[in-house]
């Protein structure tokens, strides 16, 4: 296991988020915190950066007051954004930070962006899913 994957490791303890799987093969971990609307994030070590991401919903039908939405939500978002995947089937939640200086602070100010993200948009993110 790489010494940056320990890292995160240590990171994500201190935080109190749940490791709920890993690979270290492909130095990712899963993580929950299910207080605070975090469930299944992905935090990958791909130097030079670690990759967070959390699926938030599937696009049932695409829309342009969905996508229009979504980007004026990113503008007002600390860290991060709301991206589709490739065949804009899904939303994701996705940061990225420079893996070789990474510290507690910045891991963590990274994850409370998801939160904080959640908390003001989880409703409206509800309604787009269930269309």
């Amino acid at each position: 296991m790489s010494e940056k994957l320990n890292l995160i490791k240590d990171y994500i303890n201190e935080l109190n988020l749940r490791i709920v799987s890993e690979d270290t093969k492909e130095e990712l971990v899963v993580v929950d915190d299910p207080e605070n609307g975090i469930q299944n994030l992905i935090i990958d070590c791909e130097p030079p950066l670690v990759v967070l991401e959390q699926l938030i919903f599937e696009v049932k039908s695409e829309s342009l007051d969905l996508f229009k939405r979504l980007l004026q939500m990113n503008r007002t978002l600390i860290h991060g954004a709301f991206v589709l995947d490739e065949a804009g089937k899904y939303v994701f939640f996705r940061d990225t930070l420079q893996l070789e200086h990474l510290d507690l602070n910045e891991l963590e100010a990274s994850v409370h962006a998801l939160t904080l993200a959640l908390a003001e948009n989880g409703n409206e993110l509800l309604e787009f899913a269930k269309k």
